[in-house]
């Protein structure tokens, strides 16, 4: 990962330079709403809906972003929105092949992964906590997009580590069920619980797919003070966002300052 600023991280991938990728953090510049920093981005964690619409404000006029970012209202699902507008479908993953569609996904533990083409014609990005992943949120993302499989890379953003993730059998069972590999991911902590590795699970469902050229993975959102993580935080926690996009022929938008 390349730390561009303290508002901004790039994600540190071979994507062709027409797909263009940033995730927040809560310092970015935005209204100090306490207890939810500067940049809370996300409307339904508490915080004032006026400043978040001021921090969603300035997210797109800070990053020049083409447009305004097609946000989704995330239920910990499946589906997947294609071409999405800016009507917040129940969703939680999104789909485009159209330059200066902002796609853009909220997180506060859970993992946001980025896909792109290799040819830079089509990007997606996705919603994975743990119910999503284990139903078939990375398979269903890549079923919705035209691109073969083994022609796709994909990106690992923030999301709680693994030794600050302590889960309960039930989650485990829910991915041995489907695979037993996926036991690595998890270590027994105490009885009946253990520690859950989203990325690395996240990175066996992607391989099953197709898809071998897997990057990120690499900040843990619970031990990261840039983040929000609702497990460290509990109310008090915002959101962050993980947004991709295929960007114009202007050479001078679409987050270009910040790569």
């Amino acid at each position: 990962m390349l730390l561009d600023s303290n508002y901004w991280i790039t994600p540190d991938w071979p994507a062709p330079p027409n797909v263009r990728a940033a995730v927040t953090t809560r310092f970015g510049p935005g209204v100090p709403e306490p207890p939810f920093e500067a940049f809370n981005l996300g409307t339904r964690c508490g915080d004032d809906l006026q400043a978040v619409a001021a921090n969603r404000a300035r997210l797109r006029e800070a990053l020049v972003l083409p447009s305004e970012p097609c946000w989704l209202r995330q239920f910990h699902g499946t589906h997947v929105a294609i071409e999405p507008q800016h009507d917040e479908p129940q969703a939680d993953a999104a789909v485009t092949r159209t330059p200066g569609t902002v796609l853009a996904i909220l997180t506060a533990d859970c993992l946001p992964v980025f896909f792109c083409a290799e040819d830079g014609s089509e990007v997606a990005a996705a919603h994975a906590g743990w119910r999503g992943l284990s139903a078939g949120m990375v398979e269903n993302t890549l079923a919705a997009m035209r691109t073969p499989d083994g022609n796709i890379m994909a990106w690992l953003g923030p999301a709680i580590g693994r030794c600050a993730y302590e889960v309960g059998e039930e989650v485990r069972d829910a991915f041995v069920a489907h695979d037993r590999a996926a036991a690595k991911a998890f270590t027994l902590s105490r009885t009946e619980y253990w520690f859950c590795d989203l990325c690395e699970l996240a990175r066996q469902r992607l391989f099953d797919a197709g898809v071998t050229r897997i990057f990120g993975g690499g900040f843990d959102t619970f031990s990261d003070p840039r983040f929000y993580s609702h497990r460290r935080d509990g109310a008090r926690s915002g959101r962050f966002a993980s947004l991709i996009h295929i960007a114009s022929s202007d050479p001078a938008s679409s987050l270009e300052r910040h790569r």
